[in-house]
């Protein structure tokens, strides 16, 4: 799919930044005339891929969170990723209710909520190299390149 507007958003991963980085993408998809729920699915799902990003990828360390964004026809997608530690078993970690933080509290929810809110959710990750989040959301509205 040949994407004619998109953006990209690297942000230092504190848990400070994560607002920061969901309003931005909530602005960004913006253009595609969403309705008030749909930006509210957006926020929702970019806050748990960041907030994953900063807690399970980067644990005690910091790093890049990096978020893409690109728009075609009435799509949206969202690529977020950082150069963490990376996921073991992703499959396992798509469970409901899997956490591999207990000790935070974690619900365990956050991939699920993501697959909730967006049309396609697909995780890619390497032990040691870090995990990509790719999210797709379509709008009602037919917004022309």
């Amino acid at each position: 799919m040949e994407y004619k507007n998109y953006m990209k958003l690297e942000l230092y991963g504190k848990s400070q930044n994560e607002a920061f980085a969901r309003v931005t993408v909530a602005a960004f998809a913006s253009q595609l005339d969403p309705t008030l729920e749909e930006i509210c699915d957006i926020k929702t799902a970019v806050s748990e891929a960041v907030t994953n990003a900063i807690i399970h990828g980067y644990e005690e360390t910091n790093g890049l969170v990096t978020i893409i964004c690109r728009i075609k026809n009435n799509e949206l997608e969202i690529i977020v990723k950082d150069e963490g530690k990376g996921i073991e078993d992703i499959n396992k970690a798509r469970e409901p209710l899997y956490t591999s933080k207990p000790e935070l509290e974690r619900s365990g929810m956050g991939f699920t909520v993501m697959e909730t809110f967006m049309d396609k959710v697909d995780v890619y990750s390497e032990p040691g190299k870090g995990t990509k989040i790719v999210m797709t959301k379509r709008f009602k509205s037919l917004v022309r390149d």
